[in-house]
């Protein structure tokens, strides 16, 4: 896909962060616009971001974890637009909990929209992005579909399975020589709103040796690395080089090269640092008290 003017591009989790940054990317691009998200406020703020005589924008209430509404809206989509060109399969949550005691509905919730929003988007759309005859699908991972942290599992879980997902849909793609490619997203630290959003479980407070507030606010803190524009823009490249994977921010480059470079034994340098964190923590109570 060698430009985006004139083509019709459908985002998830268009309200804020990466999927708002690609809405106004695009349009700035000459490409009209289906928007959805959980937050119509969100939403709205967005298509007012989006720059004078941009094309059609349309906007819906979506929850990708229902099936049979993201099926709908991707025929309100064809309906509308005529065509879908390109599918960004964005929106996600996270939740920070031990593996052990995390709760069901929670590692659900996160599952249902981190993975399953994924298969039901892809699936809802590839007839149309087929039909279209010039289609892409992008999924987002996340540099931790490449590493596990602690607290991470049910996180971890969704974005590993959303990289193989997006791995074998590229295969079969290009093995039926159909109009349509698929790339994988691994972005590292972006600023965005989600980890400020996160659910946590209370003992995690005491696995981390940090209070909930600042749990989140070093989350917060660590995430500050590549702003969404940017990260928008490498997203975009990696579409017009039909890039396999796309890796955004040094800090997800760094991941893989760890990855690569020591197999499974990246686990002892992020459990070393984890101990130091919280090392660091207790140092930091002992000397208010």
């Amino acid at each position: 896909m060698n430009t985006f003017d004139g083509k019709v591009a459908a985002i998830t989790g268009a309200g804020s962060g990466i999927g708002r940054a690609l809405a106004i990317a695009l349009a700035q691009r000459g490409a009209a616009l289906a928007l959805s998200d959980v937050d119509a406020a969100g939403l709205q703020e967005t298509v007012a971001l989006l720059p004078a005589g941009a094309r059609r924008c349309t906007t819906a209430i979506v929850d990708v974890a229902n099936r049979d509404a993201v099926f709908a809206w991707a025929e309100a989509c064809r309906t509308e637009h005529g065509q879908v060109n390109l599918l960004f399969n964005n929106a996600g949550v996270a939740l920070a909990a031990m593996a052990e005691t995390a709760r069901l509905a929670d590692v659900e919730w996160l599952m249902n929209i981190n993975f399953w929003g994924v298969v039901h988007g892809t699936q809802a759309f590839l007839p149309h992005l087929r039909s279209s005859g010039d289609g892409h699908i992008v999924n987002i991972s996340s540099a931790f579909g490449l590493l596990a942290m602690p607290t991470q599992s049910a996180y971890n879980a969704a974005k590993f399975a959303v990289r193989g997902y997006t791995e074998a849909l590229r295969m079969e793609l290009e093995l039926q020589r159909a109009p349509v490619s698929a790339t994988c997203v691994m972005p590292g630290g972006i600023a965005t709103r989600i980890v400020g959003k996160q659910r946590i479980a209370p003992d995690v407070e005491g696995f981390s040796g940090l209070d909930l507030a600042s749990f989140r606010a070093r989350g917060e803190h660590m995430i500050q690395r590549t702003p969404p524009p940017e990260a928008a823009r490498q997203i975009l490249a990696g579409v017009q080089r039909n890039a396999r994977r796309v890796l955004v921010g040094r800090d997800a480059r760094m991941a893989d090269l760890l990855v690569r470079l020591l197999g499974p034994a990246y686990q002892a340098l992020v459990i070393g640092g984890a101990r130091q964190a919280r090392r660091r923590a207790e140092q930091r109570r002992q000397a208010q008290a």
